[in-house]
């Protein structure tokens, strides 16, 4: 793999811990600034909105430029964005940030899945994107506690400035490994055929999908922390193990995805989904034993990402008609699930389920998934994109017939 593309992926490392610090910083951001600690809570919404409306919109504003304009541009809006956050003594400045940030953060991730597709050959494309998602693992692992780390001895500035300094190697890497004007592929289609391939059926089945299950992860992530202290038993100090664990089987289960998602998705999809139907009625079963959380935990970070992260690729192969816009469409299915997880699992907090709620929601939402995509599975494994024996891509050269 390229080293632009590890840089890119720093990239993503801060900017999904910038995304998922605030959940630690909150209560001193909220004193700090006069605010309630629910207003301060605007925060995280902002950034989730911002997310999901932005992909499509800045990679749409940014598919006129080079590779390299579009993703210097949104890492520098970013970077400016924390840098303005941890200045700044009014709330409604940081809340504009925060808006400001989750545009560039949902522009450069839907320009950076095009361009990795772009910097390795055209069957390594599962591999490139585990690549870059690995940063958003990361971030779960490290990013997460080492911004609340940071908040706790420096105060919570220190965090979002943070954030900023590790987006500079990033801008090297952009700079130096990223093609420019001139040295991209000639002859991109117009924004309306690019548009137009979200009338494909096999696109938007691989997408509900992707945030299908995208919401599912990120619905039981989000109230892991009452679970354990809830329904375990176990001390607050055993919140930030169990938020670790998960996010190291997240990184485990996007790294092997990344080796298989090329040319064979089927074998991901067809063990990993079952086991991931079956792994979070378990947990909501078996969470009052410590062990048995831990261990489960794990096991579903794996196979969230393994499967997730599949599902994203199938995405990329599916738009390769519309190549300034796949990443953004990725994208998209993505934080669509991030906010729709997370409402539907608070809803299910408040019911006679309790703190399992979000686990028993979790079963659903993967149901729900494997029931559209059972009569449909030859879509995600067929010709078009990737098959169990290798992938077949477009490119300049020669084009396949759009299905």
């Amino acid at each position: 793999m390229p080293l632009p593309l590890y840089l890119l992926a720093l990239a993503v490392f801060a900017m999904g811990t910038s995304e998922f610090m605030l959940a630690g910083l909150l209560p001193d951001i909220a004193h700090a600034l006069g605010v309630p600690v629910g207003t301060a809570g605007l925060l995280t919404s902002a950034f989730a909105v911002g997310m999901v409306v932005g992909a499509p919109l800045t990679a749409a504003l940014a598919r006129g430029r080079s590779g390299r304009a579009g993703l210097l541009g949104f890492v520098l809006v970013f970077l400016a964005a924390h840098v303005v956050a941890a200045l700044t003594t009014s709330f409604p400045v940081l809340l504009a940030t925060r808006a400001v940030a989750a545009l560039a953060n949902a522009g450069f991730l839907a320009v950076a899945l095009t361009t990795a597709a772009a910097l390795v050959p055209p069957e390594r494309k599962g591999r490139a994107l585990a690549v870059l998602l690995s940063g958003t693992t990361a971030a779960t692992i490290a990013g997460v506690p080492g911004g609340a780390l940071l908040g706790t001895l420096f105060g919570w500035r220190a965090a979002f400035w943070a954030v900023a300094v590790l987006c500079l190697p990033a801008v090297v890497g952009i700079l130096r490994g990223v093609p420019g004007p001139g040295e991209e592929e000639a002859g991109r289609p117009a924004l309306r055929a690019e548009l137009a391939q979200l009338r494909r059926p096999r696109l938007l089945l691989v997408m509900l999908l992707g945030a299908l299950v995208n919401a599912a992860t990120f619905g039981s992530f989000t109230f892991l922390a009452p679970l354990v202290t809830g329904t375990a038993g176990l001390g607050a100090v055993w919140v930030p193990v169990v938020l670790v664990l998960f996010g190291a089987g997240s990184l485990a289960g996007v790294t092997a995805a990344g080796r298989l998602a090329d040319r064979r998705p089927g074998l991901v999809l067809t063990v990993g989904a079952p086991l991931l139907l079956a792994g979070w009625p378990a947990l909501a079963m078996l969470a009052a034993w410590p062990a048995a959380l831990l261990v489960l935990v794990l096991v579903l970070g794996a196979l969230s990402f393994a499967v997730g992260a599949t599902l994203i690729t199938r995405v990329l192969y599916e738009a390769d008609g519309a190549p300034t816009l796949a990443g953004a469409y990725a994208t998209a299915a993505l934080n669509a699930g991030a906010v729709l997880g997370p409402l539907l699992a608070a809803v299910a907090l408040g019911t006679a389920a309790g703190d399992r709620g979000p686990l028993w929601a979790s079963a659903a939402l993967v149901g729900s998934a494997v029931l559209v995509a059972l009569p449909l599975r030859g879509v995600l494994v067929g010709a078009r994109g990737g098959t169990e024996s290798g992938p077949r891509l477009p490119n300049s050269k020669n084009r396949t017939v759009q299905s």
